[in-house]
């Protein structure tokens, strides 16, 4: 069979027999009387317009492919399967997130830290957000955060970057005011914050469960949930804890299935490493060692809670964070300085960032 192309170099050979051939013969005998043969030439030429005009589009489309192979004049793809430049999938930059290097100079500087000098983070593109880029990224959400204090000092973390510092001695006030809320519109920054004392999982389970009763636009775009260190410290019971996180798990992914096409961004607070002999009371030093820890800390795994196991949370490490920062990093063996939950959001923006597609 004759391709399109093909057929369309044909009908192009035709057209020119049909309109040169008559004027060569017209020449040949009109050549004594030009206004006569310029009269037949003219003609011929109009008939054989006439006669092409509805077929000149996809003549010369056909005509252009044909020419042009390589460059073809309709495509839907910008990039072939062999393009050997890849970019990143968000999948495959979560195993690197927490993949961080802590330096201190000295024992009179506090530590620092930064991604881990390898390829993976350079190609996966992470990056430390300052002020502006971070409220260009955040701007017009709702933030959520509840649990317990660990919680609290993400969204501290969060206020530290966001507001200037003149303005923040004030706002930590009202946000450590003790086993209470706090609420917060950035306006000048595009977003709201609130945090939620939710210590126990059967408080973040109820606050999921109120939020699905909610319509979808009036749900928060970004929650950041974490428990643990009381339910360790008064019911040191990690299968009733394990039990608690898989009915957490179900009312987050009932939330998920009424959620509209783009779902809240979910994040799990993990428990921090705990220094059993900085802690401040002998209940807590009983209760809260390194045992009980590994115990609370396997349950987290096999409740499926974490995205890692197929859950909906992603997993903000502060208990690998802490651990790297070390024992110079807390007072009191639980809380520790701010730059461990300083790398816990800045991690948490470059999922949001990656997850979304965006470039800073």
């Amino acid at each position: 069979m004759v391709g399109p192309a093909a057929a369309a170099q044909l009908g192009a050979l035709a057209a020119c027999i049909v309109l040169f051939v008559p004027l060569g013969m017209a020449g040949w005998h009109l050549s004594r009387n030009k206004v006569l043969f310029f009269s037949g030439a003219l003609f011929i030429s109009l008939a054989v317009a006439v006669h092409l005009a509805p077929h000149l589009p996809s003549l010369s489309l056909l005509l252009l492919s044909s020419l042009s192979p390589s460059a073809p004049i309709t495509s839907t793809t910008s990039s072939s399967s062999s393009d050997p430049i890849t970019t990143p999938t968000f999948a495959s930059c979560l195993p690197f997130l927490h993949d961080i290097d802590w330096h201190q100079e000295s024992p009179s500087f506090p530590p620092t830290w930064r991604w881990a000098p390898h390829p993976h983070a350079a190609a996966c593109g992470f990056q430390r957000l300052p002020r502006a880029d971070a409220s260009d990224l955040l701007n017009g959400s709702w933030i959520l955060v509840a649990g317990d204090s660990q919680a609290r000092l993400l969204a501290l973390a969060l206020l530290r970057l966001l507001l200037d510092p003149v303005a923040l001695p004030p706002v930590e006030a009202d946000l450590f005011r003790r086993h209470s809320d706090y609420h917060a519109a950035l306006a000048a920054r595009g977003l709201t914050l609130d945090f939620v004392w939710a210590p126990f999982e059967s408080n973040l389970t109820a606050l999921l469960r109120g939020l699905r009763r909610r319509s979808p636009a009036s749900r928060p775009d970004v929650l950041i949930l974490g428990s643990g260190l009381w339910h360790m410290l008064h019911f040191t019971n990690s299968s009733l804890y394990g039990e608690s996180l898989i009915s957490l798990k179900r009312a987050a992914v009932a939330l998920l299935s009424t959620a509209p096409a783009q779902p809240p961004h979910m994040f799990w607070l993990g428990l921090p490493t705990l220094v059993n002999s900085m802690l401040n009371t002998e209940e807590k030093r009983a209760r809260m060692n390194a045992t009980v820890w590994d115990e609370y800390d396997r349950e987290v795994s096999e409740s499926t809670i974490l995205r890692s196991s197929g859950g909906p949370f992603l997993l903000l490490d502060i208990g690998l964070l802490s651990q790297g920062c070390g024992h110079g990093c807390t007072a009191d063996g639980m809380h520790y300085d701010s730059v461990v939950y300083e790398a816990a959001f800045h991690i948490m923006l470059n999922a949001l960032l990656i997850e979304s597609q965006q470039r800073i």
